[in-house]
């Protein structure tokens, strides 16, 4: 449903307090205008610049005095919010004849104030039996606490593709400069996520820049209105699965999962990754979105957390809401383990905001109706609650596990062709290696300009710096999760030493866990 549509419910039910959570109040009043136009109601708005404005107010009736008609166009003092709401009486359609919208912008900025609340507080009251709604614009919820029981929160929604469409072609004008067909709904893409005025201005830019309107631009804008909110930057470019050696089961899994032409109604969730450190679960993810031609979101779980009251719960809103808007995309939530450390002390340490952090995203998780694959790295998956990787809030939970010697050869293979290495050289004995440590062995070798067994010296394996926790890992696993190198559950046999791969066990054979 649309704002307009929302909002005209709530003032038909006579609720006097609504609060809207936008960050375009211009369309946001906009829309408001023309619910008020279509439904003969009237319409007033308040900011601290310009004061009370009461366009299309009906003139007043016989008896109310040449003073109230007056009054009511006058501008109220910038400064004083509470004359605006004592207006409000007079701004009310006489009874049973129609209704009042005051839209109030960024009032959020001033409710520290005893007077306003009260203010506020009387005015709602008012407003219920004047059949007059007060409406608050503001980018985030913080009613005080005398307020929260009256007001309706509505989220302004980002604009759809049909919206955006239908901007693209009030910007581009000119036959040729808006593409069609394939070309549009490339631009389309480019453009989900981005606000109204982002979305024009990203277009005029393209028009300024090159004639024509180009997806480019628009992915430009998008990374900086990413960046700049501080919730998810946006990952593109980079190499598919052709640079990156091994995981052939997990591959194939995704390429599944992500290819066109899927039975409608059927979409994928998302996979959980477990593995030891430096065996490619980070670099899976970002080539998997160049891999599906999606836009790959990296959410910082860290990031959304905010230091005043509410304001983690609003940011986390904020960021699922937008990669619901970029749909289909890919989001990418790297060591999601540490990110809900807190998780699992229930929040005491806190005041509770990592744990109604971690229910809203386990509610979006599981019922979202957006084509956003998630993809959450982990190294210790103890770390997380049990619920968190329950069935139907992931596809497939895969286990990452030292790669095999197959795969070492291909990894090899891979970063001495990036780096321009001979490939006939000696290499070192790698047997407890993984994927990250291969990669700095080579990109060693051609920094200090030695051969490889001297470059290799410089490094430690992660099997033996922290050999207690990888076998524990590769223990937890075995059984419990499936491989990413070969179909079917990974296994690991007993007694097997450090650095050697499990094996692949069928899904009725017992687990050796």
């Amino acid at each position: 449903m649309t704002l307009s549509e929302r909002a005209a419910e709530l003032v038909r039910a006579a609720f006097p307090g609504t609060w809207v959570v936008s960050h375009e109040h211009d369309d946001a009043i906009a829309e408001l205008a023309g619910l008020c136009r279509d439904r003969g109601w009237a319409l007033a708005t308040w900011d601290l610049e310009r004061g009370l404005a009461a366009p299309g107010i009906p003139a007043a009736g016989p008896g109310d005095g040449d003073a109230a008609n007056a009054a009511i166009p006058a501008p109220v003092d910038g400064s004083d919010p509470i004359a605006a709401l004592r207006a409000l009486a007079r701004l009310a359609p006489p009874e049973g004849d129609g209704a009042t919208l005051l839209v109030m912008r960024n009032l959020h900025r001033l409710l520290g104030s005893p007077e306003l609340v009260q203010a506020l507080d009387a005015a709602l009251a008012r407003g219920k039996r004047l059949r007059a709604t007060i409406v608050v614009l503001a980018p985030l919820v913080a009613l005080p606490p005398e307020l929260e029981r009256q007001f309706v929160v509505l989220e302004h929604e980002l604009p759809g593709r049909d919206q955006l469409r239908a901007i693209a072609r009030s910007v581009a004008t000119e036959p040729g400069e808006l593409p069609e067909g394939e070309g549009l709904d490339a631009v389309l893409e480019a453009a989900a996520g981005l606000t109204r005025l982002e979305a024009e201005g990203a277009v005029a830019l393209s028009l300024v820049r090159h004639g024509r309107v180009r997806p480019e631009e628009l992915w430009e804008l998008k990374a900086q209105a990413l960046t700049r909110s501080g919730l998810m930057t946006l990952h593109r470019g980079g190499g598919g699965f052709d640079a990156l050696g091994g995981l052939e089961a997990l591959k194939a899994f995704c390429n599944r999962a992500l290819r066109p032409g899927r039975p409608a109604g059927v979409r994928p969730r998302g996979v959980l990754l477990l593995g030891v450190p430096g065996t490619g679960k980070s670099a899976f993810a970002r080539a998997l979105g160049v891999e599906a031609g999606r836009p790959t979101l990296v959410l910082d779980v860290g990031a959304l957390m905010g230091s005043l009251v509410g304001e983690t719960e609003a940011r986390t809103r904020q960021a699922l809401k937008v990669a619901d808007a970029m749909s289909p995309c890919l989001v990418f939530v790297d060591e999601i383990d540490k990110a809900l450390a807190g998780v699992r002390s229930g929040g005491r340490s806190d005041g509770g905001v990592s744990a109604r952090l971690f229910g809203s995203l386990l509610s979006w998780l599981s019922d979202r109706e957006s084509d956003a694959f998630v993809v959450a790295t982990c190294n210790d998956i103890a770390a997380l609650p049990p619920e968190f990787a329950r069935a139907e809030r992931w596809d497939a939970v895969f286990f990452l596990d030292l790669p095999s010697a197959r795969e070492k050869a291909a990894i090899w293979e891979l970063y001495l062709g990036r780096y321009g290495l001979d490939p006939g050289q000696r290499r070192p004995p790698s047997p407890s290696w993984t994927g990250a440590e291969i990669h700095a062995c080579c990109r060693l070798a051609a920094l200090l300009g030695v051969p490889l067994t001297e470059a290799a010296r410089q490094i430690v394996p992660v099997a033996a710096t922290a050999s207690e926790a990888v076998e524990r890992l590769r223990t937890w696993a075995s059984g419990r999760c499936l491989s990413a190198e070969v179909p079917g559950l990974y296994a690991r046999p007993p007694g097997e030493g450090p650095g050697r791969p499990g094996r692949r066990v069928g899904r009725g054979d017992p687990s050796s866990n």
